[in-house]
């Protein structure tokens, strides 16, 4: 894996595209070669995969995903950093960089015709920590292709992705991944791989996709349980779920014939679970993207 970018490229390179790393675009570009190749090795990637990167910034991912995948699709919002990934990824990548698609897109709008040729694989991705989540569960969610995935975000997100029913962290984040994938950390990256440096610590999250919980549920109508479930964590199921069941006792007749105690709380439950509960659900409860 040769050409990475250093902390002296990554600023060369910035001051000569007059680019600073913004707040708003979650922006903390990652300056270290061993850090970037130990994302691509977790990632486990073979020539069959088609990565897909989201935000790759000035590129430090971007070249050590281009010489093991047989493609990579880069998604940038920021107009000047697109613009120049092609040039960066010809000037460090060689004969690698004729396998790199650059999309100047929003994330949370792209959609599968978008990334079509080819189709990707793998997300493998340096996560902007402001909207990792919609991103991910986004991708997962249009992008049917997708088998697996590394992605780096907040420690505390990656912590709150990966938790599993009866943990305090556990949540609407952990059971929605949960529906699509099974997750789990892959390690602790330090702020001063970064720059700018984040106040924060950084986590890996590797999945792997797999079949939904049950085919004949909807992924609205399961995750309409877990949101009502969740936006008042505290409470049983019986009370929390009122809203969504049309009243409390038709939210306990639909808890008792999915199995599930009524007296429970949200956090307790399984993604199996939550898909039971709507299998069970009242006639006219509302469904949630």
């Amino acid at each position: 894996m040769t050409g990475l970018l250093g902390p002296a490229e990554i600023r060369e390179l910035a001051a000569r595209l007059g680019v600073a790393p913004t707040k708003k675009l979650g922006q903390n570009f990652v300056h270290d070669p061993n850090t970037v190749r130990r994302i691509v090795n977790a990632a486990g990637l073979t020539p069959d995969d088609v990565a897909l990167e989201v935000g790759p910034g000035l590129g430090s991912l971007t070249l050590g995903l281009l010489p093991v995948a047989g493609h990579v699709h880069a998604v940038e919002i920021d107009p000047v950093l697109a613009g120049a990934l092609p040039e960066t990824a010809a000037r460090h990548a060689g004969a690698d960089a004729g396998r790199l698609t650059v999309h100047r897109a929003d994330a949370l709008r792209i959609d599968a015709a978008a990334l079509a040729d080819p189709p990707p694989t793998a997300l493998v991705a340096n996560l902007p920590y402001n909207v990792a989540v919609p991103v991910v569960l986004h991708l997962l969610a249009v992008l049917p292709t997708l088998r697996h995935g590394l992605v780096m975000v907040q420690k505390e997100v990656a912590d709150r992705l990966v938790a599993g029913p009866g943990s305090k962290v556990y949540g609407i984040p952990s059971v929605k991944l949960a529906w699509y994938a099974q997750a789990r950390g892959a390690g602790r990256v330090p702020p001063n791989v970064f720059w700018p440096v984040p106040n924060v610590d950084s986590g890996l999250v590797a999945f792997t996709c797999r079949e939904p919980p049950r085919a004949d549920v909807p992924r609205e109508a399961v995750f309409a349980v877990v949101d009502a479930a969740f936006a008042q964590r505290r409470k049983t199921l019986r009370a929390a779920l009122a809203g969504w069941a049309g009243g409390p006792d038709r939210a306990a007749a639909a808890l008792t014939a999915a199995g599930v105690d009524p007296g429970a709380r949200g956090e307790s439950l399984t993604v199996e679970q939550f898909t039971a509960i709507a299998a069970s659900a009242p006639v006219g409860t509302r469904a949630a993207k």
